[in-house]
């Protein structure tokens, strides 16, 4: 049977590894995962409390299409505990995880064929979504000096849109205000849509992430309980809209997704008053982070952007291979440890580059880099 061109898209490497690190696993070794940007902990008490209750209590059938109300109300009040931003709950869309909102905003924003500026090094499924969709992803190639971060000098002529990420994927660096409010101007002032990414929002080590709606309106906001709330698998997130949007991005959905599960909704709302819990999850990576920061230049793997927030560090490995996947493949063979090629996160540089994640239990980080530590210097 013929198939299209737009879906011959790139596979997402971190998969990959993580199928090769399963196979391992499967042969009986035993492999630290340092790979996969997942939590190790479960969704909150509370939140998994809640959909008990729930599912006891009646059939979870189809919500409305832009999500439950009293947890777009929840997420609207969250604007305000958070940033001081006092937003409309009628601008909140809970969305099929933040996958589901990058579809709904790429489809509500752009035409077939249109320029979409992406900052590299940067999460890869924005590009391959983007060329599934008719779209063109445009990489721009950001800079250490700007912590991997695009500026309005880096900036493309000929973009219809601009996608942010702060904190960052692979990198874990973030935008302050002042950098982040240039951006905002830079595609204002171009006629162009801006998408900020704020996936890992709450996951910071020193001065909290700033989000876009504490700049402008004029913008499409994506989140999700995946990261902070410790909710990978449940498939829930949200997207702030502007309010002559709405309307659209509900046609939208109504007709790709018909709703976010149900019983996620219902877990999300539960899991937006378990502050103390996911602190405490927050505290770990933050004892992790350190681990990482002290262990990995001692292993040899000393040139990175030390992350501001996320759970990652993105190293550059340039003077030790320029074939990141085989050197991957390497560390997991010989230390028995899985780490994602750069190539996923950067076609141009990603050949010598690593991304590390410390989302795991410290048991793990630190066994982890024992284990770094020991196949480097058996290296050389």
């Amino acid at each position: 049977m013929r198939a299209s061109r737009r879906s011959e898209v790139d596979p997402f490497i971190v998969m990959d590894v993580m199928e090769a690190a399963r196979e391992a696993e499967t042969a009986g070794r035993h492999i630290i995962h340092m790979e996969v940007g997942q939590p190790g902990t479960p969704a909150p008490e509370g939140a998994r409390r809640a959909v008990m209750a729930a599912m006891e209590a009646g059939p979870l059938g189809y919500t409305v299409a832009l999500g439950l109300p009293e947890l777009r109300a929840r997420i609207a009040r969250h604007y305000g505990e958070w940033y001081g931003v006092d937003l409309d709950p009628a601008r909140v869309v809970v969305t099929a995880g933040s996958s589901g909102a990058f579809l709904l905003a790429f489809t509500a924003l752009f035409d077939s064929g249109d320029r979409v500026g992406l900052g590299d090094p940067g999460y890869p499924s924005y590009r391959q979504i983007l060329s599934a969709l008719g779209f063109t992803p445009v990489g721009i190639q950001t800079s250490p000096q700007n912590r991997y971060q695009p500026v309005p000098e880096d900036l493309p002529e000929g973009l219809a849109g601009l996608m942010i990420a702060s904190p960052g994927n692979p990198t874990g660096t973030m935008l302050g205000h002042n950098a982040l409010a240039a951006l905002v101007e830079a595609t204002q002032s171009r006629g162009m849509s801006l998408i900020s990414d704020e996936i890992y929002h709450g996951l910071h080590y020193g001065a909290r992430g700033v989000s876009a709606l504490e700049i402008t309106d004029d913008v499409y906001v994506i989140n999700s309980f995946s990261k902070y709330f410790s909710m990978t698998g449940w498939r829930v997130g949200w997207m702030v809209v502007p309010e002559d949007h709405v309307r659209r991005i509900e046609r939208i959905a109504q007709n790709l997704f018909i709703c976010p599960p149900h019983a996620s909704q219902v877990a999300a709302l539960a899991a937006l008053d378990c502050g103390a819990e996911l602190e405490a999850n927050r505290a770990v990576y933050a004892k992790n982070r350190a681990l990482m920061l002290e262990g990995l230049p001692k292993a040899g793997f000393d040139r990175i952007a030390p992350p501001d927030g996320a759970f990652y560090v993105y190293a550059d490995v340039s003077h030790l291979t320029d074939d990141s996947r085989a050197f991957s493949a390497e560390i997991l063979r010989e230390a028995g440890v899985a780490v994602t090629p750069g190539l996923d996160f950067d076609p141009v540089r990603g050949h010598g580059t690593l991304r590390f994640s410390y989302a795991r239990s410290t048991a793990d980080i630190e066994e982890g880099l024992a284990r770094l530590a020991r196949f480097m210097a058996a290296r050389g």
